[in-house]
């Protein structure tokens, strides 16, 4: 950052910045743009008003000491922090949540952070120090990237808002899009943008002069935690807690709901803790009948005394959004659901500004069939060989399935791992492009360890934490809702509730082949057995069917655009993978989905125009 007084051509450079990229954030604030300076730093805000709508322009200013703040998200225990700061003396007169920063950072330093509760991406900018500080939320529910160029950083909760203010060419990153081809998505540091690096779930970012520090102020504890015997009324108190946190908002909300155990839990919990209030569910329906879990949400839904409303998924839904939301957002996500997601949240955003979910309680209390996977792996692995080759040989030979969460699918994602290192396998088996179709695509296979020891149940989840949850499935919630001006919030990822999850023992998150034992068993205080016991499907869409159906041309044309040379992939053999998957020589779904989003993504990278220095510092300050 720059120091001392401001020269008007340098005043006209940052100027020239900020409202191009809050442009290019409009959908994520409709009340409107703010934009605030404070000595050398100017800060930019697009605002969706949850709490105090009378009062929460921002960016937020110390009109004593000049530190300026902005925050993406809620700071759900802005009320006790508030009464705190008045015993200290500080004062805060203003009503919104993030009124509270500028005074708890002047109280506590970088340390502020620590004491926050809820979902943020932060900025706060002291002009005594010279120094900036980005901060990411505990679980990554938001986003938070930076570059520096000219001495200058810049700073935004999504890769387009950066890109329209970084000057020259844009170039691709080519580790990290062979990151996103292995895991469906850029993990932090990352990001498919040479020069703009991401935020880490919880971490604290400083730039003070040229020099720029990381922290991590949180990891979840799962290594560290004393695991023992868990209280159902323990965790009722800290769920309930987090669900009266969560909703302590001043607008009306509502809940996505697949009628699964998660997203149900949620709706019941929440009902009982305002049996008041009516809020509205919302839930998708595909014509797949083993894809369409909308009447499982009808009945939950109906138990719960809770209004429903359905959102019908179609393949050529597909087309038309995918396009928008890649260059609403200038990043890929290989995620298919980030489309159901989207026309969930366009749907609900008419009648809500904020929406609760079920996310994170499949990484947080072992709900995947892959944890059951990781403690079979090792009672296989001691098979004779013989044996072995004979299940892999009949496996091998099961046909491929449309069908969701297909069992021939398990099977061979079970047996493709077979002698690895536990961790490793598992890695394998969530990874969206196995390494050897990446070998085939000219991708060079992501070989990094995690750097974590201790039980494998521990470890898998918590991979899982930091990588799928926090930078695939909160990414595709966050870029899905607030594409809509709908913000998401997921009640288990609350701190407590986290926290809590770390210390079950192994048999109370998987024992046989039974998962979520802990949670399922804490459910049945809410909700009918049937639903809490039922098999796991998940949000997913027939993306195979589709892909060899009313997809197929429209998929054909854009691999043949040649555009995946540009990332360093074999658009020949991205060619063949769709002929294979037509043919049913192989279940490629996932690999091709990634790459027709890189492909849209490379368009829209194209279509960038190249900003010179000299055209920023010849814009007009004024807008």
């Amino acid at each position: 950052m720059s120091k001392g007084n401001i020269p008007e051509h340098l005043e006209r450079f940052r100027t020239a910045r900020i409202w191009p990229m809050l442009d290019r954030m409009s959908h994520r604030g409709p009340q409107g743009p703010g934009v605030n300076s404070s000595g050398a730093a100017t800060f930019g805000t697009q605002r969706l008003a949850i709490r105090g709508l009378d009062d929460g322009t921002q960016p937020l200013m110390d009109d004593a000491t000049g530190i300026i703040a902005v925050c993406n998200g809620e700071i759900d225990n802005h009320q006790i922090l508030r009464d705190w700061l008045a015993t200290r003396g500080r004062a805060v007169n203003q009503e919104t949540d993030v009124a509270i920063l500028p005074a708890l950072y002047l109280e506590l330093g970088e340390a502020f952070v620590e004491k926050l509760e809820g979902v943020f991406a932060i900025a706060l900018w002291c002009p005594r120090e010279q120094k900036l500080i980005l901060a990411r939320d505990r679980a990554g529910e938001r986003s938070l990237f930076y570059r520096v160029d000219d001495g200058i950083a810049t700073f935004a909760t999504e890769v387009a808002a950066l890109a329209a203010a970084s000057p020259g060419k844009l170039e691709i990153d080519p580790n990290a899009v062979a990151g996103y081809l292995s895991h469906g998505c850029f993990i932090a540091p990352d990001s498919p943008i040479a020069g703009i690096s991401k935020v880490c779930p919880g971490e604290i970012v400083t730039f003070r002069g040229t020099a720029i520090t990381a922290r991590r102020y949180w990891h979840w504890p799962a290594m560290d935690s004393p695991k023992r015997k868990p209280s159902l009324e323990a965790f009722d108190a800290i769920f309930r807690g987090s669900i009266e946190r969560q909703t302590s908002v001043d607008v009306e909300y509502g809940i996505f709901m697949s009628g699964g155990l998660d997203s149900s839990l949620v709706a019941a919990v929440t009902k009982s803790v305002h049996p008041q209030r009516c809020a509205r569910c919302y839930t998708l329906r595909f014509s797949e009948d083993s894809y369409d879990e909308g009447a499982y949400a009808e009945r939950v839904a109906g138990l719960l005394g809770l209004a429903i409303v359905s959102v019908p998924v179609e393949p050529e839904m597909f087309i038309e959004q995918m396009p928008r939301l890649v260059r609403t957002v200038g990043e890929p996500l290989a995620d298919p659901a980030w489309i159901p997601t989207a026309l969930l949240s366009q749907r609900a955003a008419q009648d809500v500004r904020i929406v609760f979910s079920g996310e994170g309680a499949d990484e947080l209390f072992a709900g995947y069939p892959t944890y059951v996977g990781a403690g079979l792996a090792r009672k296989y692995d001691r098979l004779p060989r013989f044996v072995r080759s004979g299940v892999k040989a009949l496996v091998t030979g099961l046909p491929q399935s449309d069908k969701k969460v297909a069992l021939s699918f398990l099977l061979k994602r079970f047996i493709q791992g077979e002698g690895m290192d536990p961790l490793a396998r598992h890695r394998k088996w969530t990874a969206n492009i196995a390494p050897e179709l990446l070998v085939r695509l000219g991708v060079p296979p992501q070989t990094k360890a995690a750097g974590f020891q201790g039980g494998l149940l521990d470890r898998a989840q918590l991979h899982d934490v930091e990588t799928t949850l926090a930078e695939g499935l909160l990414t595709k919630a966050d870029r899905g809702g607030m594409s809509a001006s709908l913000e998401i919030r997921a009640p288990f990822l609350d701190r407590a509730v986290m926290e809590f999850a770390a210390t079950l023992p192994v048999d109370e998150r998987v024992r046989g082949l039974t998962t979520k034992v802990f949670l399922k068993r804490y459910a049945e205080k809410y909700l009918p057995k049937d639903i809490i016991h039922r098999r796991k499907r998940g949000l997913s869409v027939p993306l195979a069917a589709w892909l060899r159906g009313p997809l197929q041309s429209w998929a054909a044309k854009k691999l043949c655009s040649g555009r995946l040379a540009e990332a360093n992939v074999s658009p020949g053999t991205a060619e063949a993978l769709l002929r294979e998957h037509v043919a049913r020589q192989a279940d490629h779904a996932r690999p091709l989905w990634a790459l027709l989003v890189l492909d849209e993504w490379l368009a829209w990278l194209q279509e960038q125009p190249i900003r010179s220095r000299q055209q920023d510092r010849e814009t007009p300050a004024a807008r």
